[in-house]
């Protein structure tokens, strides 16, 4: 194996093992609710930027999957005594036909279809949790049970920060492999990749699959950490925003860019909500849309281009001295 690819490999597991460490060192309750925080937005970034990234496909209704993780395991383990675990498992399976049965529609149209069917699809199954009070008690919200005991938050930390390091690891899996390729080549030019021979709605299904999965282990996590759930929390419109805009900040269609958006994101509203209290979320936004103005590739990926552009013209450059030396 070569050292640049043992670098590839080893600098991965570097990072992972860095933030498994945290609770460690960090004692803190407040900043371990932040890094949490950071790690659950991280996930659902990489949830998202797996079908908005790579295969190209813009959702804003991916708080679809994360509420039916959440709600599956308030339903099962606060009301029916189930496992907790068990009712993970269950949300997670149940976000598998729920993304064939939006993928099997929309992916075989042209258009803008698949943008409007995720935002329906949310906004249906947040306006039958408000109808359904009967079993999910409506506006007023559900209990869900802890899925540790004790007051220590760093249980919670290692859980998502597993989740987070396993999405990533697929994402990282996923670019380098012919899933990755195969998604990018259908997001740069889909009838081109068709009239090649790839069977672009099978493999935008598989990426969503993956996409709800995650999504939904998280609704489920986030669930049981703030120990309550209503639809507004869980299915509303923002969530799904906040997903799209984690990783469209960091660099979408990059590996580490929904965990570099999500820090800066969580950090900055931290930041503002302690200094500038009511007039936080006019500033967030103003940077918000500063960040795309500025830098449309995101953070990551505008680097990322500056990167190569600088290489391109280095190389550029040496091969226009070796020629003028040969002239000579």
């Amino acid at each position: 194996m070569s050292t640049s690819k043992i670098r590839d490999s080893a600098l991965p597991l570097l990072l992972a093992a860095v933030v498994l460490a945290v609770p460690l060192v960090l004692k803190s309750p407040y900043w371990l609710n932040v890094l949490i925080l950071v790690l659950v937005w991280t996930t659902l970034g990489t949830a998202w930027n797996i079908v908005g990234g790579y295969a190209g496909q813009l959702s804003l209704g991916h708080s679809a999957f994360f509420g039916l993780g959440a709600y599956t395991l308030a339903l099962t383990a606060g009301k029916l005594g189930w496992n907790p675990w068990a009712g993970i498992a269950l949300g997670m399976v149940l976000s598998v036909p729920l993304a064939l049965f939006i993928g099997s529609i929309t992916f075989r149209l042209h258009g803008p279809y698949f943008v409007l069917a995720s935002l329906a699809i949310a906004e249906v199954l947040r306006l039958v949790t408000l109808a359904w009070r009967s079993v999910t008690n409506g506006a007023v919200g559900l209990m869900v049970p802890f899925l540790f005991e004790g007051i220590s938050r760093a249980p919670y930390y290692w859980f998502i920060a597993v989740v987070a390091i396993v999405a990533v690891g697929l994402t990282w899996w996923i670019e380098r492999h012919k899933l990755g390729y195969y998604l990018t080549a259908i997001r740069e030019d889909q009838e081109t990749a068709e009239s090649i021979g790839i069977n672009t709605t099978g493999y935008k299904n598989l990426a969503l699959v993956l996409s709800a999965v995650i999504a939904a282990v998280t609704g489920s996590f986030y669930a049981s950490y703030l120990s309550y759930i209503e639809p507004d929390i869980v299915l509303s419109e923002p969530v799904s925003l906040q997903m799209a805009i984690v990783a469209i900040i960091g660099g979408r269609g990059t590996v580490f860019g929904p965990a570099v958006g999500a820090t800066l994101l969580v950090l900055a509203s931290e930041l503002f909500r302690a200094q500038f209290k009511q007039a936080h979320l006019l500033i967030y936004g103003l940077l918000l849309m500063a960040a795309i103005l500025f830098l449309p590739g995101g953070v990551l990926g505008t680097l990322q281009q500056r990167i190569k552009a600088r290489r391109a013209a280095k190389a550029a450059a040496i091969g226009a001295t070796f020629a003028r030396k040969e002239a000579s």
